[in-house]
């Protein structure tokens, strides 16, 4: 596997000084044993200039940075006067803290173990130093734009979501979001705000590298031991990084196999629901999209409507269909799926999959490991777990979420080369996908291959002039766990530790490799991000044509389909 000096040693010489500025501040502030108040970051937080926080620095309202925050923070930060940060709760007893006793939550769109104490006190577990790139960027814009809120709120009166806009500023859209984001609690949260400050400590407990990697191998440990109790633990494994309901809806017919009770759910919602139009649409013949797809979707709102009863049900009727879940028990937040292929049935495996006969899938040694997509160097931790843990990796494939800066929401990119940001290489790869293994799936996104990546540290971690200098050079996928996977692939395929700074050519692979992107954001062409719109009906038709791309490769190379690889 070649290693030369090319252009990714340059890459550092056209970041965003105020960028990295930032990340160093808060990296040796958090070294001190005691607290840090966070107010000591916001003037780097607001030189930055993020993208992704653009008014941060105005008095004017961002709130759709502050949308972004409360998505990722649990509701229990407002009115907080503490949070605390450590690797495993053993950490978090030691200095006092009787995690125990207290409320655990999470927050509805990060994969954190939260704990409420008493006296405005939170703790969190943290998996690996993305989450501290991810945390802490994410805790100042909230307490920016909380601020801001406060300061606004004096001398006048707002009653009404109108009142907000006119007296507040933002938008109708902004606020109404806003409002179905504290739910019940809007008007409560709002008082809270027009009556106090938000001055939020942060302490940091351990955070070494040992640390994650002793968390890592505590998250893999019942893993392991499901393996090697059905027998699994020798044989090929297909390692897959995506989500806990694409693999396991195109695998398991559990959702194809409840159509008629889907439909009858589906038929009583309100008009105004997008799945009650999109079902109007098949009826008539004019629906672009894909039943399956349709009813995987379904289902999941369907499920969603039973609560907890309904996803342990769910869950009974794909472990018989031979798919076993295991929940993290620790601070790794990373859900996995196990699917030995000679579970599966053949009437269960999507249609789109191809032909494919019970008695191949019963002849199959081969097993698929599918974890839910962590964070950042998260990535790289667990690939290298699991690569030491089994001897028989057979294939490594990533489905992601990315910024683009060339395509739309929905599109699905696909990189031959990626850049990390963590360890300043460029990896150059020959993708095992490319767009044809995917255009039959797509109906509303557009297929790119022959893509460059960048994996950034954060979403918060990028400005205006970063992101156009990665577009100058042509790379215009923006995500954050390829890097770090490539980084545990070189060490799979090499007898040294990846390296730093340099370019890696990434031929004759032991493994077979392949990255897929759909893009979740623009926030170069478009201004938009995460915080001002999220993925629909429509954005998983990209998703489901990435799924689908893993699965009939995986077949293929074990040769239970006529898919070419």
């Amino acid at each position: 596997m070649p290693v030369t000096h090319l252009a990714a040693a340059n890459f550092g010489d056209g970041l965003s000084d105020e960028v990295e500025l930032y990340q160093r501040t808060y990296m040796t502030l958090l070294r001190s044993s005691g607290e840090t108040r966070l107010r000591v970051l916001e003037s780097s937080h607001r030189a930055m200039g993020s993208s992704l926080h653009a008014l941060a620095d105005s008095e004017e309202l961002d709130l759709g940075a502050f949308l972004y925050a409360v998505s990722r923070l649990p509701e229990g930060l407002a009115g907080a006067q503490l949070v605390v940060m450590g690797q495993e709760l053993e950490d978090l007893i030691e200095a006092g803290l009787p995690v125990g006793e207290w409320e655990q939550v999470e927050a509805r769109a990060r994969r954190r173990r939260w704990f409420v104490g008493d006296g405005g006190v939170l703790a969190v577990l943290i998996a690996s130093g993305s989450d501290v790139d991810d945390l802490i960027p994410t805790l100042v814009a909230y307490q920016i734009e909380w601020n801001k809120l406060h300061a606004r709120q004096k001398g006048c009166t707002v009653e009404t979501l109108a009142d907000c806009v006119s007296s507040l500023g933002g938008t109708p859209d902004d606020w109404q979001r806003l409002a179905d984001a504290w739910g019940e609690q809007f008007w409560a949260r709002m008082r809270l705000c027009a009556s106090r400050k938000l001055r939020l400590r942060v302490r940091m407990l351990g955070g070494s590298n040992v640390g994650y990697s002793r968390l890592t191998r505590r998250w893999w440990a019942p893993v392991e031991a499901t393996l090697a109790h059905h027998g699994l633990a020798e044989r090929p494994l297909y390692f897959v990084s995506s989500n806990t309901h694409s693999l396991a809806n195109i695998a398991s017919g559990v959702a194809r196999g409840m159509e008629d009770q889907l439909v009858g759910f589906v038929e009583r919602l309100p008009q105004d629901d997008i799945l009650v139009q999109e079902l109007a649409r098949f009826r008539a013949g004019e629906s672009r999209g894909s039943w399956e797809n349709f009813l995987y979707f379904s289902a999941r709102r369907y499920w969603e409507a039973h609560g907890a009863a309904g996803l342990q049900q769910l869950r009974g009727l794909e472990q018989a269909a031979g798919i076993t879940h295991l929940r993290s028990v620790n601070g790794m937040r990373v859900p996995v799926q196990i699917m030995p292929l000679s579970a599966l049935s053949a009437s269960g495996l999507d249609p789109r999959l191809g032909s494919v006969s019970d008695h191949a899938l019963a002849q199959s040694d081969g097993v698929i490991v599918n974890i839910d997509y962590p964070l950042g160097l998260a990535a790289y931790n667990i690939l290298r777990e699991v690569a030491v843990a089994s001897g028989a990796l057979r294939g490594v494939y990533v489905l992601g979420k990315a910024a683009t800066l060339n395509a739309d929401v929905g599109d699905v990119m696909i990189s031959n080369v990626i850049h990390d940001e963590h360890s300043g290489c460029t990896y150059w790869l020959d993708n095992a996908f490319t767009v044809d293994d995917l255009a039959g799936d797509l109906r509303f996104g557009t297929g790119l291959d022959n893509q460059r990546a960048v994996t950034v540290k954060s979403t918060f971690l990028q400005n205006r002039s970063y992101l156009d200098f990665y577009y100058r050079e042509a790379f215009t996928v923006v995500e954050m766990e390829a890097g770090p996977f490539c980084s545990a692939v070189y060490e799979i395929s090499d007898q040294d530790r990846h390296p730093v700074g340099q370019a890696v050519n990434f031929s004759k692979l032991p493994v077979d490799f392949g990255v897929i992107h759909y893009a979740s954001d623009t926030p170069y062409t478009q201004a938009r991000t995460l915080g001002a719109r999220g993925l629909d009906y429509y954005g998983m038709d990209s998703t489901y044509a990435g799924s689908l791309a893993i699965l009939r490769r995986i077949l293929a190379l074990e040769g239970i389909s006529g898919s070419a690889v």
